[in-house]
């Protein structure tokens, strides 16, 4: 088994039911194991043209057997299950679940990039990534995730609290 990292956001619907529940049905499918979760974060939606609503936010471990495209597909077909329409760039969306890290793993094809492109520059990512995986070393900076993390900006990422 391989250890991941996946972020998870939404901004659509009942946001914190439906992270809840995405978590639990990826850990019922066989090969994929719930490591950790980190604390769930409110944060603005970044680089939108229109008003949206806030997302909750965070990430999760997993150790998986799939391999990175059979795991994004699952991912995919997750997001699916739990409403998500419009797959399109800055869209609100009930799920978003992204692929960040999959072991040491660096891989670019035209339908996956791993470590995700964009992870570093996220707080909306860092912040709870660090929460459960700070000494994890993102590959392609050969930084800890914690280093990475003093790089942003945090101040729009607030804790939830149902």
């Amino acid at each position: 088994m391989v250890e991941c990292a996946i972020a998870l956001g939404s901004n659509q619907g009942d946001s914190f039911d439906i992270l809840s529940k995405s978590l639990t049905a990826l850990n019922k499918i066989p090969g994929i194991v719930l490591k950790a979760t980190s604390s769930w974060y409110i944060t603005k939606p970044v680089g939108t043209l229109e008003p949206q609503a806030d997302y909750i936010n965070g990430c999760a471990l997993l150790s998986a057997d799939q391999t990175p495209e059979e795991l994004l597909n699952i991912l995919q077909t997750t997001e699916i299950q739990f409403g998500r329409a419009n797959k399109g760039t800055l869209q609100p969306r009930t799920l978003d679940l992204d692929l960040l890290l999959y072991g040491n793993l660096v891989l670019n094809t035209p339908s996956l990039t791993i470590p995700h492109p964009r992870m570093t520059e996220r707080a909306f990512v860092l912040v709870p990534l660090a929460e459960i995986a700070s000494d994890w070393i993102e590959p392609t900076s050969n930084a800890k995730i914690a280093k990475l993390l003093h790089n942003v900006d945090t101040s729009g990422v607030k804790l939830y609290t149902a």
